[in-house]
């Protein structure tokens, strides 16, 4: 089942978000989180962002390292229990993960450079 969609929202809303290109340079299970895996992507600035991200049923670590993925640049840092999350990985699932289980990280195309701006 497809989620309803959500309300609509203006331009000037959508422009607040600043989706960058990432490439995960490393990736590993957290000690005791059931659904984190700990990632530190290059988004082109001058240190890497750690980014904790509740993907750990979908993929292994090792697979997701040297992965191009989109990312929420500008969201404010977010204090879990394993850590600070300094952006959000962008990735689709189904609102009913019991029927549909996969989570699916958002991959651009060959070309696509860390640190470019989504538009």
């Amino acid at each position: 089942m497809i989620e309803e969609i959500a309300p609509q929202i203006t331009i000037d809303d959508l422009v607040k978000v600043d989706l960058r290109i990432g490439k995960i340079i490393s990736a590993s299970h957290i000690e005791g989180a059931d659904k984190m895996i700990q990632l530190t992507v290059d988004i082109g600035e001058a240190e890497p962002r750690n980014v904790l991200a509740g993907i750990k049923s979908a993929y292994q670590p090792e697979e997701l390292v040297g992965k191009l993925t989109v990312i929420v640049a500008n969201l404010a840092p977010r204090k879990m229990k394993f850590g600070v999350s300094n952006g959000m990985i962008m990735a689709a699932s189904a609102a009913d993960r019991a029927e549909n289980p996969g989570i699916y990280i958002l991959h651009p195309e060959d070309g696509a450079l860390p640190g470019m701006r989504i538009r």
